[in-house]
């Protein structure tokens, strides 16, 4: 029960930072995806007096992955009113080309202006539209989402902070006399620390397996699915392989970096 209770404190500890930490992947994945989302749904349209080369085009503006050029059929169906078939193949020769330019990315209210701006630099180009309202709506939501979640790992990084500190501050306690007997009897240094190194390491795994454990049966769950395919976005929740070695790669470095300090401190008081 005591050997117990001298692991639980770390665990928990170790569990809520590998807890915060996949929180905060699972979101970023989140938000990436939902980028590209709306880069595959955004598109700005360009008026043109002649055809454009898309090649040529495309290497002079990098944002820009590929060119489409729309059909005027729709616009004249909708004005034709009893005009011939020559009169409409003449007014499909008379009206402007319009096209839609698909981006490599999700852009920012500056790209799409400095894209506009450059685009209309070519003089056949006569109107570059970019529906600004709503892109820079939205681009202001996932801004303020992302300075959110970086709020919130600088919060996640404040707490771990003062948890370590607090863990040092009880296992130093707990594990100074006896390291100062074993030193007394001319142990050396790495024998005398040897539990304190054991323990941090047994924790730390521990504490990666539960995590294993738990964001395993999270990504197995059908809501969390559900939730993303509402807002019509797929995200790999947990990566057993990956996500689980950076887990484990956390709280190893976290666990280790606390028994060093620890057989630092204690050194210094001798």
């Amino acid at each position: 029960m005591k050997s117990l209770r001298n692991h639980l404190s770390l665990v928990v500890a170790l569990l809520s930072i590998l807890f915060s930490l996949q929180t905060f992947i699972i979101v970023d994945r989140s938000i990436n995806a939902y980028k590209n989302n709306l880069s595959n749904n955004y598109s700005l349209v360009a008026v043109s007096q002649k055809i454009l080369n898309a090649n040529i085009i495309k290497n002079q503006h990098k944002l820009i992955k590929e060119i489409v050029l729309l059909s005027p059929d729709k616009v004249i169906k909708k004005l034709n009113s009893g005009i011939n078939k020559k009169n409409i193949e003449l007014l499909k020769l008379s009206l402007p080309k319009f096209y839609k330019l698909v981006l490599v990315h999700y852009p920012s209210p500056t790209e799409v202006n400095n894209l506009t701006k450059s685009l209309l630099r070519d003089t056949s180009v006569i109107k570059v539209e970019t529906f600004s309202k709503s892109h820079d709506t939205t681009y202001k939501l996932l801004l303020l989402f992302k300075t959110v979640i970086s709020v919130f790992a600088f919060s996640i990084g404040i707490v771990t902070i003062l948890l370590i500190s607090k863990e040092l501050k009880i296992w130093q306690f707990k594990h100074t006399e006896r390291m100062s007997i074993m030193g007394l009897f001319g142990a050396p240094t790495w024998l005398s620390s040897a539990v304190l190194f054991r323990l941090a390491l047994v924790d730390a795994l521990i504490a990666s397996a539960f995590s294993f454990v738990i964001f395993s049966y999270i990504s197995a769950t059908s809501w969390v699915a559900e939730e993303l395919s509402n807002i019509g976005i797929s995200v790999v929740v947990f990566d057993p392989i990956f996500d689980f070695g950076v887990m484990l790669g956390v709280a190893l470095v976290l666990s280790t970096l606390l028994a060093t300090f620890i057989v630092i401190s204690h050194k210094e008081e001798v």
